[in-house]
C-alpha cells in the first residue's frame, strides 16, 4: 500500500473518505463519481438500485478494484490499495452476504488464520487460539463454541466469526453488503445489537441494504446513488423513504405494487391432499387462471418444499397434482414444463442461472428442443430469442452475449422470468420474486407479474414480504408448520391477519 500523506489522523477525521472515484472495465463505465464519508463511531447506510455502483465502491474499498482516478484516505492519510491485504492493514473489513470461512476448520482457526498465536518452540498455540477468540466473542456478546468445527454453522453465526476476525485485525472500518438477506427475524436483532456495540467503541459501519426498513432502524446517516454517481447523503432522522426512492430510481416510482384487476378463470392448479412426512401435510389449494395467489408464512413453514413438490423437484408420499384437467406425475419436472408450468426458484444464482453461460443461453435454455437442429443449436434463432424476450423485460446487459454472471442481481432475476416466461407458461411458479433486488426493479417486476396475470397465467407466489404478499395477491395462504392454517381473501387479509395464522400454535385457531 502506498501513503502518499503522512499527516496521520487528527481529531474528528472521518474514518473513511472516497470522493469522485471513477471505475471503468473497457468501455463499460462501472463507477463515475463514488463519494462516500465514514465517521468513527456512526453506521453509514449506502443504498441505490442494482447496477447503481454500489459493489464496485465496496470492491474499491475492499482492495479489489484499484480507481482510475478519484482521492481515497483512510484516517486522513490517502491510500491506494495495490490487495485486499493492503485493505485489512489499514483497517478495512468487508463482511459478505455469503461469509467463504473453511469448513473444516474451527472457528477459532478461522478467525486467526495465517496468523496463528505462538508458543514455545515457535509452535502454534491452539489454547492461545481458542482463549482470544473466547474473548472476542464475548465482547460481541454471542456465545459461539471457538472449537466447533465451521461446517454447519448458519449463516448468521459466520457472519459473527467474520465481524470476530475483523475485530481482532483491529478494523478501524466495517463494510457489511447485504448481509441480513438470508437471516431470520431474531438474527438481524443479534446482529443490530453487534453493530450498535461496535459503533459505541467507535468502529465506522458501511451498511448495504435494499430493506429500507432495516437501513432507518440502524443507520445515522443515509448515501444514495444512482447510475456510477454520488446523488446525496442524509441524516437518517432528517429524511423519508419516499425522498430516498425518488432519489435512487430518479423519479416517482408511483405504486410500489402496481395491481391491477384481473379477469379470473378456470382452475389451472388443483392440489389435493398433498404430504410428504416431515415437510407438510394435507396441503390443498387451487390457483385459477388469472389469479394470483401467495403462500405466505414464517421461514421454515414449508412454503419452498411444497411448490418444489408441486414442479416435481421434490418427492410427496401422498396427494394428487392435476394441471388443466390432467394428473400430473410424481417427481417429473419435464412433465410439469411440457404441461405448462414455470418455476422461478428462490436461490436465482444456484438453481436459476448458469452464471458461467451468456445472458443469451440463459434466457434460451427452456428452448433447447426448438431451437435445435441434428444436435446443432441454430445461432441466429438463439440470438433473435435471446432479443426478443430481454427486450420485452427490460434487461439491462452491456452485451448478450457477455456472461450472465456480469448483471445485477435484479437483471439476473428478469433473465430467469424471461427463460420461464419463452415456453409461454400456463402456471408460474416465483419463489421470493424480489429477494435482493432493489426497489425501483421490485416495481418493475410487480408489473410485469400483474400483466402476466392480466393475460390469464396463473401464479402462484412464495413471498416472506408482507407489503409484497398483501399489494400483489389475490388470496393469501398462510402456512405454519407444514400446513395451510389460513386462507385470505384480498379483501380480509392484513399484517395481523397472517401474522397471527403464521405464528400462532399449532393447536391455536388461525
Amino acid at each position: 500500500m502506498q501513503q502518499t500523506d503522512s499527516s496521520g489522523p487528527r481529531r474528528g477525521e472521518p474514518a473513511l473518505t472516497l470522493i469522485h472515484a471513477a471505475k471503468a472495465f473497457g468501455p463499460v463505465v462501472a463507477l463515475a463519481d463514488g463519494t462516500i464519508e465514514i465517521l468513527p463511531g456512526e453506521i453509514h447506510a449506502l443504498v441505490g438500485e442494482n447496477g447503481a455502483g454500489k459493489s464496485t465502491l465496496v470492491k474499491i474499498l475492499a482492495g479489489l478494484h484499484r480507481p482510475d482516478s478519484g482521492d481515497f484516505r483512510v484516517a486522513g492519510e490517502t491510500v491506494q490499495f495495490r490487495s485486499v491485504g493492503d485493505s485489512k492493514e489499514a483497517g478495512i473489513s468487508v463482511i459478505y452476504q455469503e461469509p467463504t470461512l473453511f469448513p473444516d476448520l474451527t472457528v477459532a482457526e478461522n478467525i486467526f488464520i495465517g496468523r496463528q498465536p505462538k508458543g514455545r518452540f515457535g509452535l502454534i498455540s491452539r489454547s492461545a487460539m481458542v482463549q482470544e477468540a473466547g474473548r472476542l466473542f464475548e465482547r460481541l456478546g454471542v456465545p459461539i463454541d471457538p472449537t466447533r468445527i465451521a461446517e454447519g454453522l448458519s449463516i448468521a453465526d459466520q457472519q459473527i466469526i467474520e465481524i470476530a476476525k475483523a475485530i481482532s485485525l483491529d478494523a478501524k472500518v466495517l463494510v457489511m453488503d447485504e448481509p441480513t438477506a438470508a437471516l431470520s427475524g431474531v438474527e438481524v436483532d443479534r446482529l443490530f445489537a453487534v453493530a450498535r456495540s461496535l459503533r459505541e467503541k467507535g468502529t465506522g459501519i458501511l451498511f448495504i441494504s435494499h430493506r429500507f426498513e432495516e437501513v432507518f432502524e440502524l443507520c445515522d446517516r443515509i448515501t444514495v446513488m444512482r447510475d456510477g454517481r454520488y446523488i446525496a447523503t442524509h441524516q437518517t432522522a432528517d429524511v423519508s423513504v419516499e425522498k430516498i426512492v425518488r432519489e435512487m430510481v430518479g423519479r416517482d416510482i408511483g405504486a410500489l405494487f402496481p395491481k391491477t384487476d384481473a379477469e379470473i378463470g378456470g382452475v389451472v392448479l388443483d392440489v389435493e391432499q398433498l404430504s410428504r412426512a416431515g415437510v407438510f401435510k394435507n396441503i390443498s389449494f387451487q390457483v385459477r387462471a388469472g389469479e394470483i395467489v401467495a403462500l405466505a408464512g414464517l421461514v421454515g413453514a414449508g412454503r419452498t418444499e411444497v411448490a418444489r413438490a408441486v414442479f416435481g423437484i421434490d418427492p410427496y408420499d401422498a396427494g394428487a397434482i392435476t394441471f388443466e384437467g390432467r394428473r400430473l406425475k410424481a417427481r417429473d419436472p419435464q412433465a410439469a414444463i411440457t404441461a405448462g408450468m414455470g418455476f422461478v426458484p428462490e436461490d436465482r444464482r444456484k438453481q436459476g442461472l448458469v452464471l458461467e453461460l451468456s445472458v443469451a443461453r440463459n434466457v434460451t435454455l427452456t428452448l433447447r428442443n426448438k431451437l435445435t437442429t441434428a444436435g446443432l443449436i441454430n445461432g441466429a434463432a438463439e440470438r433473435r430469442a435471446a432479443k426478443d424476450w430481454s427486450e420485452r423485460l427490460h434487461v439491462k446487459a452491456g452485451s448478450l452475449e457477455h456472461p450472465v454472471s456480469t448483471l445485477s442481481g435484479g437483471n439476473q432475476q428478469k433473465v430467469v422470468l424471461a427463460k420461464w416466461l419463452a415456453i409461454e407458461p400456463r402456471l408460474l411458479i416465483i419463489d421470493e420474486p424480489t429477494r435482493g433486488i432493489d426497489v425501483g426493479t421490485k416495481s418493475e417486476v410487480h408489473r410485469l407479474i400483474s400483466e402476466l396475470a392480466g393475460r390469464g397465467i396463473a401464479i402462484l407466489m412464495i413471498s416472506s414480504e408482507l407489503p409484497e404478499v398483501l399489494g400483489m395477491a389475490d388470496r393469501v395462504l398462510v402456512m405454519r408448520e407444514g400446513q395451510i392454517r389460513a386462507e385470505l381473501n384480498r379483501a380480509d387479509a392484513n399484517p395481523e391477519s397472517i401474522m397471527h395464522a403464521a405464528t400462532s400454535s399449532a393447536g391455536g385457531t388461525p
